[in-house]
């Protein structure tokens, strides 16, 4: 007979952003991943984001993939109800 055992922990965590807050990561994904990694590390460094850098990536790709198109819907909803578009930061 033979057993195995796995174990694993996990964690995964809920955020709830608000439009400022899905604007301002939208700004700084838009810049793409290695323009932030360079500038992150000229400024403050490797030490602490090159271990979380296949995540950050991993974070930007789907920031870029969803955020822009929740944005482009609150601005249409905006404008079809007659709002200004409020793109300004908060």
């Amino acid at each position: 007979m033979t057993v195995t055992i796995q174990t694993s922990v996990q964690i995964t965590a809920t955020v709830t952003l608000s439009e400022g807050h899905l604007r301002a990561l939208d700004a700084m994904a838009g810049y793409g991943a290695d323009a932030f990694l360079k500038a992150f590390y000229i400024k403050l460094g490797r030490h602490y984001m090159k271990p979380f850098e296949r995540d950050l990536r991993d974070l930007f790709t789907m920031i870029n993939n969803q955020v822009p198109a929740a944005l482009k819907g609150v601005r249409d909803a905006r404008k079809n109800l007659g709002l200004p578009d409020d793109t300004r930061a908060r």
